[in-house]
């Protein structure tokens, strides 16, 4: 990621936070800013050392997981259930609404995805769950697949 392109999903992340009465602290800025140039999902343990390598200061892994939990109350990172790991959301530099993220996950490289999937899909989802007696708890998708780069480097 340029430098440039950081700076302006970063200033747009400080906007989306001050629209919604928080604020995007320097140290809640750098860890956003470690899993936006991030090519693969992060624990916060990972995180945590990736920011003690980074920085003149040091964190521990309970405090990077309260400013995963900031960012992701603030829509600006995901926590994918399935590894226990986060990635900064792909759209924070959007201006239009969002559709439902979903993630696909390529088992050999671990990079991730993020599409969207309309409201619309996941409302008769919701109806059919409730339908069969059960109580959808988290429309979130994790899709295990191989991405075409990986897909063509086995095919060699």
């Amino acid at each position: 990621m340029q430098q440039q392109q950081l700076e302006q999903i970063v200033s747009k992340a400080k906007d989306m936070c001050a629209n919604s009465g928080a604020r995007l602290t320097e140290k809640r800025q750098q860890i956003l800013e470690l899993l936006l140039v991030s090519n693969i999902p992060l624990s916060a343990y990972e995180i945590a050392d990736n920011y003690n390598k980074t920085t003149n200061s040091s964190i521990t892994a309970m405090s990077v997981y309260r400013m995963l939990e900031f960012l992701e109350s603030e829509q600006l990172a995901h926590k994918l259930q399935s590894t226990n790991k986060y990635v900064a959301c792909s759209h924070i530099a959007c201006d239009h609404n969002h559709e439902v993220p979903q993630f696909l996950i390529c088992s050999d490289c671990q990079q991730v995805k993020e599409i969207a999937i309309p409201k619309a899909i996941i409302s008769d989802l919701q109806t059919q769950v409730n339908e069969a007696g059960y109580n959808l708890t988290n429309s979130q998708l994790e899709l295990q697949c191989v991405c075409d780069q990986c897909l063509s480097s086995s095919k060699n």
